[in-house]
């Protein structure tokens, strides 16, 4: 099974700028979509978004749409998440997921890393 393991989380100021990585423990092209969910305090966990086992197809949350951007570096098993124009609602545990191809459930999570937005 694959590991997943977040990082570049933290505090930035609304309108700034972060990116999110998620490292693979194995190639993920072609074995699994990858995607990144979001949980704030007291509420549940959203998605944010995500892209296809070959790479040819995003899919982003409404709230997140032409603010971010899902990504992947096959050669080092990297996924990013690039998140820009930054609000305060953004802030959230943000999570990055891996769906086995032929499944309809993200199996794999990661542990999760912290992003605050100030005002």
């Amino acid at each position: 099974q694959v590991q997943l393991v977040e990082s570049g989380g933290g505090l930035v100021q609304a309108g700034g700028s972060l990116r999110l990585s998620c490292a693979a423990s194995e190639r993920t092209d072609g074995r699994y979509a990858m995607g990144w969910f979001r949980q704030a305090p007291g509420h549940e966990r959203e998605f944010v978004t995500s892209i296809t086992e070959n790479g040819e197809a995003t899919f982003h949350a409404d709230s997140v749409r032409g603010r971010f951007t899902i990504s992947t570096d096959n050669a080092k098993n990297m996924v990013y998440l690039q998140m820009s124009s930054l609000k305060p609602e953004d802030t959230a545990v943000y999570y990055c997921a891996a769906r086995p191809t032929g499944t309809t459930e993200y199996r794999y999570w990661g542990q999760g890393t912290q992003v605050t937005v100030s005002s």
